[in-house]
């Protein structure tokens, strides 16, 4: 989770022809490839057309047509993507090298309905983790990588694409029965993309029954921000399942985390960005509600908490671990224990199924389980099976 800052009245060069700070857009009004197809390929009068490059008007799909990303898609501020219920949107498979990015003032309208989903997936004939780049929203929300209060902006770790500010209610859109597949990937340990990536993303963002299927770096990863998500699938992530850092004080509810055989934890979560420093001078701390973790039953830990991250989690089950809770920290600038003393992190309403350590605390602090954990026994998760029917795959 390393990103690189943009100094003020210094304009960094984008990695892939996106706009940068202070210098005129680069304008594509047009730039899709359309093929008609007659016969052999498809039925007659099948059209495709290829997206990528920076959208300067509002881009809206038409659903007789078959779109396939060739590279970044770009939406540039004051423009709206939108993707109408039903459509399946594919990716060449090319890693990173394409995906669909929602810039600062930019926003996505993609609701789908539990039986016509939008499903943003890879055009491999045999697809795989990490076929492309996934979807990116950059928004305004404060970040705590940057002073309280403050517009100052920090920059994508893929793409350099601006994000933060000091809009708590900062709007990039709705999302709504949209299911990700075969997403993520990294160019190096210092820049990756994930299924969904948040970055300073408000919450008048609206993001309800989102899947991600099969990635190959974190499901959805926080970067700050102040969204609210609910009723979220994760199948199958090689990475974390869910990331939060930079300050991310939102909420989570309704969650089913399945872990396959390539993963790492269910939940990793920093206070702030320690590749850098906590400029805002607060936390990470959300709320999580409704919450069940499948672990592949390998000896793994569930959920890290680290880096000062504040945070209540209520209602969890916690199925086949290692390690339910990780507390890692000091007590220095990282004083993740002092948040259970002040009861600003901590477990209420957990069940732990076949769970070897319910706690394990490597803060700097002395507190007990019972500090940290309430309602032992009491958790009952989130009843995927209601709100999850139709819309989600691979969920055992």
């Amino acid at each position: 989770m390393k990103n690189k800052f943009l100094s003020l009245g210094i304009a960094a060069a984008l990695l892939f022809a996106c706009e940068k700070d202070n210098t005129p857009d680069i304008v594509i009004n047009d730039n899709s490839v359309t093929n008609n197809v007659s016969g052999g390929g498809g039925e007659p009068g099948e059209t495709t057309v290829n997206l990528s490059g920076v959208y300067t008007e509002n881009l809206t799909l038409d659903p007789e047509v078959n779109y396939i990303i060739t590279g970044p898609v770009l939406m540039a501020s004051g423009t709206t993507l939108n993707i109408p219920a039903g459509m399946t949107i594919k990716a060449e498979p090319v890693g990173v090298n394409a995906y669909i990015a929602i810039q600062q003032g930019a926003q996505i309208n993609a609701v789908g309905t539990a039986s016509d989903p939008i499903i943003l997936t890879s055009n491999a004939d045999s697809p795989s983790s990490g076929d492309w780049g996934g979807l990116v929203m950059c928004g305004r929300a404060p970040i705590n990588s940057t002073p309280d209060g403050s517009e100052d902006t920090a920059t994508s770790e893929i793409g350099n694409l601006s994000y933060g500010g000091n809009t708590p209610s900062d709007n990039s859109g709705n999302l709504q029965y949209l299911r990700i597949e075969y997403a993520g990937g990294a160019i190096d340990g210092n820049a990756e993309l994930n299924g969904l990536s948040l970055y300073a993303v408000g919450s008048g963002t609206s993001i309800d029954f989102v899947q991600v299927y099969e990635g190959s770096d974190d499901g959805i990863e926080f970067f700050g921000g102040t969204v609210n998500v609910s009723h979220i699938v994760i199948v199958n992530a090689e990475d974390d399942s869910m990331d939060w850092t930079e300050g991310y004080t939102g909420t989570i509810t309704d969650v089913y985390i399945q872990h396959g055989v390539a993963h790492d934890k269910a939940f990793e979560c920093d206070g702030y960005n320690t590749d850098f420093s906590n400029e805002g001078g607060y936390f990470s701390a959300p709320n999580v509600t409704n919450l069940t973790v499948v672990s592949a039953n390998d000896a793994s830990e569930a959920i890290r908490l680290r880096a000062g991250t504040q945070g209540i989690f209520t209602n969890v089950v916690l199925n086949d671990f290692d390690e339910g809770f990780d507390l890692d920290g000091d007590t220095g600038d990282n004083p993740t224990g002092q948040g259970v003393l002040d009861g600003v992190l901590g477990v209420f309403d957990v069940t732990f199924n076949n769970v070897t350590t319910k706690l394990k605390n490597d803060t700097g602090f002395t507190f007990t389980e019972a500090d940290f954990i309430s309602g032992d026994g009491n958790g009952t998760g989130t009843d995927v099976s209601t709100w999850g029917t139709g819309w989600t795959v691979g969920i055992n």
